[in-house]
């Protein structure tokens, strides 16, 4: 183990590389030792700071005078700000303690136009029956965009984020009656709320049968536009011809993920005892207080990276961030200044490397080994790799 008494705050020259660089000593050194090579090249930042809950963790103070608190956290995101792509978003968990002091100061440095949500994330599943008032089972994750402004990202974008996998259980609504060559299809409502007269008329079904649509309501389409979709078999009056018409919505159509909701069920992205399990599998002796569930990160570096896109963390704990991009084949940087460099970080990357770590995503991602990582000391004279 280095001997960290020697790292006196001298900002060592860390040059781009497309290496994926763990980076020991204070994150403010750190973020300024990369503005040169890597501003405006951040795909994605995820940071989970300390909450400032007034408490002591072994493996960090989480007890700041909120005003030090905060004037920590502009320092940081300042220089965040600048490190994002113009196409980058961040990530920033935190509990109600501090949670809307920092969305103003957030709106400050990134822009209230670029705020994109607050996810809430089920990070319990048990009440603590001692609590006082309310027993909390969520943290939240605010969630920023360099620039909300999709028109200025490119031609012909569309979403500012990636979309989730469709589940097996969306495609199970699809069937195929009628045997439609065109594939699986479900029945949509022929009728709209919004009312308007050239489209309140009757239609005739296939069996004799006469329909309207239902009270107050109208046809979507007028009656020319009907005929078309009779013409192109696009709408089902049921097996005997005698239902109220709807429309057929093939699978084949539909976008190929869904966007995600702002609320994370941990049955999805894991809770706080997945966590925990992960870290007592990879340290068992030294128990890292506050980690994240690998699934958690996967979460959000799915929704906003893609292969090869750089992710930053610089308040990286025990390492989560760095292990399940390295896992999902991201470039990562991470950042800390706490011993559990040495005690959890590096060992945990390791497995990840060699192929030796089977938790987490690993299976998910199919996940069995290799790359590598450049180890930095900020204010020391030395790199090792």
């Amino acid at each position: 183990m280095p001997d960290i008494s020697k790292c006196l705050g001298k900002i060592v020259d860390i040059s781009y590389t497309d290496n994926n660089l763990l980076i020991f000593g204070d994150n403010l050194l750190g973020l300024k030792a990369l503005e040169r090579d890597y501003t405006g090249n951040i795909k994605c930042i995820y940071i989970d700071p300390p909450y400032n809950t007034k408490s002591c963790f072994k493996h960090y103070n989480d007890s700041l005078e909120h005003s030090l608190w905060l004037n920590m956290m502009k320092e940081r995101l300042i220089i965040l700000h600048r490190l994002l792509r113009k196409d980058g978003t961040i990530w920033i968990s935190i509990d109600d303690d501090e949670c809307h002091y920092l969305k103003v100061l957030c709106d400050e440095i990134f822009g209230r136009k670029n705020f994109i949500g607050n996810v809430i994330w089920e990070k319990k599943y048990s009440p603590q029956n001692d609590a006082k008032w309310l027993s909390d089972s969520h943290d939240h994750i605010l969630v920023y965009a360099k620039c909300a402004d999709l028109k200025s990202w490119g031609k012909n974008v569309k979403k500012g984020l990636n979309l989730l996998p469709r589940t097996s259980e969306m495609d199970a609504r699809y069937k195929n009656p009628d045997n439609d060559l065109r594939g699986l299809w479900k029945s949509s409502d022929l009728s709209v709320k919004t009312y308007s007269v050239s489209y309140d008329y009757t239609i005739k079904t296939p069996s004799g049968r006469i329909v309207n649509p239902p009270a107050g309501r109208c046809w979507r389409v007028n009656p020319t536009k009907l005929k078309e979709l009779i013409a192109d078999n696009r709408i089902w009056f049921g097996t005997n011809g005698s239902n109220v018409p709807s429309l057929k919505r093939f699978l084949s159509d539909v976008q190929d993920g869904i966007v995600t909701k702002t609320i994370w069920q941990r049955s999805d992205v894991g809770d706080n005892q997945e966590a925990k399990r992960e870290v007592i599998a990879l340290n068992s002796k030294d128990i890292f207080d506050t980690p994240k569930p690998e699934r958690l990160i996967q979460r959000i570096l799915h929704l906003a990276t893609n292969p090869g896109d750089i992710v930053l963390d610089s308040f990286a704990g025990s390492g989560t961030t760095g292990a399940v991009a390295h896992k999902m084949k991201r470039r990562w940087i991470m950042m800390e200044k706490e011993s559990t460099c040495y005690t959890h970080i590096i060992p945990r990357l390791e497995k990840v490397i060699e192929g030796d770590d089977p938790g987490g995503i690993t299976k998910n991602v199919k996940w069995e080994g290799g790359g590598t990582f450049q180890y930095i000391e900020i204010g020391c004279e030395n790199v090792d790799r």
